[in-house]
């Protein structure tokens, strides 16, 4: 799904919500990778020198799918859902302007209309047969959770090609997916440095390989004739995870089942439409009801949620337009001075709300969190207010119930000052990165490798473009507020002196 690529209210206490990855209306989801114990543990770790040896050949191709952009099988797709229970659809795979192949209206669509009917029969889940009934039977036996059995699952039958009944829905996958599983490190070091995504980036290619690396040392080891290793290793894992989140979707009328829907996976992502998948049980198959009318020839589109840029980055491998994506943020990164003469108590008072010294905080143009304004509160009071240090640091955790509008006049100036040095450093690294970028050295001999440079530095760049005008927009704000507060204070103070001179 999505095969392209490319605040504040008017207080200064809005009320977004911090978390950055919880869960939206749509129906996509993301795991969490680690794996449960069954009857030998099988755990999620993996280290730094695992990550960078296997991440050097990032750009390898599994051998069986497609070219992203290529329609050589789609018209055996359809052929085979409609044998397969699809009923006739209005709309058919296309090459589009935005997602190299989508789905476009073939007869006017109204809107409200609902569209695709999927039947579970075209679902992919964790209960689907297995063409080896043997592979399915060893990682049940060791309770392997949904997402690594559903990765092990797509490249067995991939390998399978014509024996498994999913060989047309896996031919028309794209051979890489768009997805940063499939930036080097170097990349992510080189490209990403001014973003936050860089660091959620790594943290998930790490946690695929050591969830590889667990599979491979806890099972596929002990079964080679089941998982070979010619066909179980990094490169298709990276494939199938890559498959995974782009087009896995959980149904929230189907209990959460998490699934992958063969044909409704071909709908690519627009930030002005707000229909969703979902399992409709009157027509017992996976539906979305048009927002819009559509005319033939059309794309059309569903929205993947409320993701910012970076999150639609780091999943669907594409960046929306600037401006045009109205959940974007940016993740500002806050932290405590060591310097400050309480920074073990504050420190303390964190750790207790399950904080640590260093936390970023989602800024959006339309807003921030409670919880930054109370963690600024936090870094800039004084010892005086020790007392206080563990209701701020409730206030500035998602976790805690505690109220969050929090105000302290005597230190709002200096809590104000501090978010907007936190702000002013941020714009400075995308300022260094985004005009270090026309002259950047991509250093590549081949013509392929240096296409998918300059491709992979358009996306870095759109999307630091894109959070730092969000952090502008911040900056303005907060230099504003600081102007009126401090003009007033010097208004106060003049009004003062001048009660002070008529009692004289």
């Amino acid at each position: 799904m999505a095969e392209a690529s490319r605040i504040f209210h008017s207080t200064l206490f809005p009320t977004l919500s911090l978390q950055l990855s919880k869960p939206c209306y749509n129906s996509h989801v993301y795991p969490s990778l680690s794996l449960k114990k069954a009857p030998r543990p099988v755990q999620c770790s993996v280290s730094t020198s695992e990550t960078k040896s296997t991440s050097s050949n990032a750009t390898q191709e599994v051998p069986w799918g497609c070219d992203i952009d290529s329609l050589e099988n789609a018209e055996a797709l359809q052929k085979w859902l409609s044998d397969s229970g699809l009923p006739p659809q209005k709309m058919a795979i296309d090459k589009v302007a935005v997602g190299e192949r989508g789905l476009v209206a073939l007869k006017n669509v109204r809107k409200g209309e609902k569209l695709l009917f999927v039947p579970p029969s075209l679902f992919i889940t964790a209960d689907s047969e297995w063409s080896s009934p043997e592979a399915g039977q060893v990682l049940k036996q060791y309770s392997v959770p949904d997402w690594p059995l559903l990765a092990t699952y797509l490249i067995s039958e991939a390998s399978a090609q014509k024996s498994s009944r999913w060989c047309n829905y896996i031919s028309a996958l794209p051979r890489q997916p768009y997805s940063l599983l499939y930036w080097t490190r170097a990349e992510l070091d080189r490209y990403l440095e001014a973003s936050q995504i860089r660091q959620r980036a790594i943290e998930r290619v790490t946690d695929v390989i050591g969830t590889y690396n667990d599979l491979r040392l806890r099972i596929f080891s002990k079964y080679p004739d089941i998982f070979p290793e010619e066909v179980f290793n990094m490169e298709t894992f990276r494939w199938s995870f890559g498959i995974l989140f782009s087009r896995l979707v959980r149904l929230p009328s189907m209990d959460g089942k998490v699934a992958l829907v063969p044909w409704a996976d071909m709908l690519n992502h627009s930030c002005e439409v707000e229909t969703f998948l979902d399992y409709d049980k009157s027509s017992q198959g996976v539906v979305f009801t048009t927002d819009r009318a559509y005319q033939p020839g059309e794309q059309v589109f569903i929205s993947y949620g409320k993701k910012s840029n970076g999150e639609l980055l780091l999943s669907y491998g594409f960046v929306p337009k600037e401006g045009t994506n109205p959940s974007d943020l940016v993740e500002l990164p806050l932290s405590l001075k060591k310097s400050d003469r309480c920074y073990k108590e504050k420190l303390e008072a964190l750790k207790k709300h399950g904080l640590s010294a260093s936390q970023c905080y989602p800024i959006q143009i339309t807003g921030w969190p409670l919880e930054l304004m109370a963690y600024a509160y936090l870094a800039v009071s004084p010892p005086s207010m020790s007392k206080q240090f563990d209701e701020i640091a409730a206030a500035a955790s998602n976790k805690s119930t505690i109220k969050k509008d929090l105000r302290y006049p005597d230190i709002e100036e200096k809590a104000l000052q501090f978010i907007l040095d936190s702000c002013e450093s941020s714009i400075s690294k995308y300022s260094k990165f985004l005009q270090a970028s026309g002259s950047m050295d991509l250093d590549v001999t081949s013509p392929k490798q240096l296409n998918r440079r300059v491709f992979l530095k358009q996306l870095a760049v759109d999307l630091c473009t894109s959070e730092q005008r969000i952090l502008f927009r911040a900056e303005y704000i907060l230099r504003r507020r600081l102007r009126d507060m401090r003009s007033g204070e010097l208004r106060a103070l003049r009004i003062f002196d001048g009660l002070r001179n008529i009692f004289k």
